[in-house]
């Protein structure tokens, strides 16, 4: 089939989980220091680098994550509201409960009163397991209900390495997730918690008199904008961090696990973060509806239709390679007749490093084309003839 060339504007959400360095000249990537790792682009999901990315491990304190996606869940059904007033019971009160010796809390008290989203602050700054259980009782009526819930939201947004036991994250045995479940979950929170994503990046919460600061160090890093997302540490899991750091329009979510130490969970995630956004642009390919040819049609009513794509389509792609990304589109079919309906496949754009395709999209028409009159449709079957 005939290629043609055109011009891809190198400049939403597409979801494309090929990894970044499966691009045939992608740069190296650093050596990370912990049992799994990953580095995901936010705009499209693509993974840049990983490391037993899919390696079951268990979560810590990063299940929080998935506890507050629940809330906020709840808050959007309309289930509750951030502004209920939750009274506090005695499950979620640490003292004479072994589960919570030694653990993170907010040091809440039975009958304490106080709103979800005060209660949603002490989960995801202070870590608070006695917040989690408050949180869980108003949502579900309960911790084993609460649990079943983030089981359904697992299934739900595909994380096929996770399964929960616990609203907290403290060791528990069949509880495990993975860096790449817990890139994809951080994603999701991201995009689908606006009025509540802003409380990952709080410093500090004081509490009841209780002032703590929050765990993630990178937070205080200048020269990296991280604002979230979460530490996790339990004997079994090890140190444990997701952090998500924008750089203009541009956004990238480090997950650490297993790593040695706090200090060493922030060395390895700063590593990736710099790595990413020094070495990669995430770029708009292409535009809904905009024109990237025209192509003959014959036996329509008009001799020409306008092609291109019906949607927005974004990639992470090597800045030492911008220039050499070429896209191409060829058809189907040698011809295109008519009718043709606007938004209708008639073939596919290529997107080529140097001579390798690395991504491919289906070619539409942008307008339709309606059956000529006999007049132009005699004159065409002249023209073919001839």
């Amino acid at each position: 089939m005939k290629r043609r060339l055109f011009a891809a504007s190198l400049l939403v959400l597409c979801v494309n989980s090929a990894l970044a360095d499966d691009l045939p000249f992608a740069p190296q990537p650093p050596a990370i220091q912990a049992g799994s790792w990953v580095l995901m682009d936010y705009t499209t999901g693509q993974i840049l680098t990983a490391g037993n990315e899919h390696q079951q491990r268990n979560p810590a304190s990063l299940t929080k994550l998935m506890t507050g996606y629940v809330v906020d869940r709840a808050i959007d059904s309309h289930r509750i509201s951030a502004d209920d007033v939750v009274t506090v019971g005695h499950d979620a009160w640490a003292k004479g409960n072994p589960v919570f010796d030694g653990s993170s809390l907010m040091f809440l008290k039975p009958g304490d009163r106080l709103t979800v989203r005060d209660l949603s602050r002490g989960l995801i700054v202070d870590s608070g397991n006695d917040a989690c259980v408050a949180l869980a009782d108003h949502v579900a009526g309960g911790q084993s209900q609460f649990v079943t819930m983030m089981n359904e939201y697992v299934q739900k947004l595909n994380l096929r390495d996770t399964h929960f036991e616990t609203v907290h994250g403290l060791d528990a045995p069949g509880q495990h997730s993975s860096a790449y479940d817990l890139a994809v979950l951080s994603r999701a929170i991201i995009h689908g918690e606006p009025d509540f994503y802003h409380m990952y990046s709080e410093k500090s919460l004081t509490w009841n008199g209780i002032t703590q600061q929050n765990r993630n160090g990178l937070l205080w890093d200048k020269t990296l904008n991280v604002d979230g997302l979460k530490t996790g540490h339990t004997s079994g899991a090890g140190f444990n961090l997701i952090a998500s750091s924008t750089d203009g329009e541009r956004r990238l979510i480090a997950v650490i696990m297993g790593a040695d130490s706090p200090k060493g969970r922030e060395d390895q995630a700063r590593k990736l973060l710099r790595w990413g956004q020094q070495n990669f642009d995430t770029v708009e390919v292409l535009r809904n509806g905009k024109k990237v040819g025209s192509e003959r049609v014959w036996y329509g009513d008009k001799e020409q239709v306008d092609v291109g794509t019906d949607q927005d389509f974004w990639m992470v792609l090597p800045k030492a390679e911008l220039a050499n990304i070429k896209a191409k589109y060829v058809l189907d079919k040698k011809e295109l007749d008519a009718p043709l309906a606007a938004h209708q496949r008639v073939g596919e754009i290529q997107l080529y490093d140097r001579d390798q395709v690395v991504a491919h999209w289906p070619l539409v028409t942008l307008d339709s084309v309606g059956k000529g009159g006999w007049f132009s449709r005699l004159s065409d079957y002249l023209h073919h003839k001839s």
